[in-house]
């Protein structure tokens, strides 16, 4: 039993440091996913080396137990990759939903195989890897850590100042009000992670952008702070 806790616990350890090392290059796969299938992985990989022991034997040498199984860890696979989604600006979201049905596949499994203890640490450990751990990592004040994208779809005039523009997007954050911590506020940055211009119709030029920016400023701030520039038509701002 506690060498089964120790075994699970160091995946959701292993499966931490892998997430925070991609969240913090600002890459799809974070903290959630990767802890995830760390967790099941190990799970599955503890229920298939006891099952011989427990189902096998002398009397059936060459039986597999987890065969039937491993199926169905395929199979649910499928389904998992039903529901991740690339939106536009390469944004793919999904992936920790993707994560937890091939996770409640290694459960199943788990429960109906009579390794309860190990499906109970399992779920423990998954449901604190989803919700408790990334909080707690952001609470812990890195900066990179404290950010979501923001997709903007903007259509300006055709000018000469489409790279002032850019620059100043990227440069400079939204304006902050007047408080005691405004110099902290202000080291804060918009990046650009993903940059298309097209032409349009009418002398006009639309710009699709992939911003990162720090969780203490609104959608609706990015949104009129845009819209204040020169030469701006209209603004379409998403969280994602």
């Amino acid at each position: 039993m506690i060498i089964m806790i120790i075994k699970l616990t160091l995946a959701l350890l292993f499966g931490l440091l892998i997430g925070l090392d991609r969240q913090m290059k600002q890459k799809q796969l974070g903290m959630r996913p990767s802890m995830v299938i760390c967790i099941a992985s190990c799970l599955l990989t503890i229920v298939s080396i006891e099952a011989f022991s427990k189902f096998g034997g002398e009397n059936h040498p060459n039986m597999d137990p987890m065969r039937l199984a491993a199926q169905i860890v395929s199979g649910v696979g499928f389904i998992g990759a039903g529901v991740i989604l690339r939106r536009s600006n390469e944004v793919i979201s999904g992936l920790t939903s993707a994560a937890l049905i091939w996770s409640a596949s290694a459960l199943g499994i788990a429960i109906g195989a009579g390794f309860y203890k190990e499906a109970i640490c399992g779920i423990v450990l998954l449901i604190a890897a989803v919700n408790l751990i990334p909080g707690l990592m952001k609470l812990l004040g890195w900066e990179r850590l404290n950010r979501y994208d923001v997709s903007l779809k903007v259509v300006v005039e055709s000018n000469s100042r489409m790279t002032e523009l850019i620059r100043h997007i990227q440069r400079n954050p939204a304006p902050a009000p007047a408080s005691e911590d405004r110099k902290s506020t202000e080291k804060a940055e918009f990046k650009i992670r993903h940059f298309k211009i097209k032409d349009l119709d009418s002398n006009r030029q639309r710009m699709d952008l992939l911003l990162s920016v720090p969780n203490h400023y609104y959608l609706s701030e990015i949104y009129y702070y845009i819209k204040e520039f020169d030469h701006v038509l209209s603004v379409e701002a998403e969280q994602l």
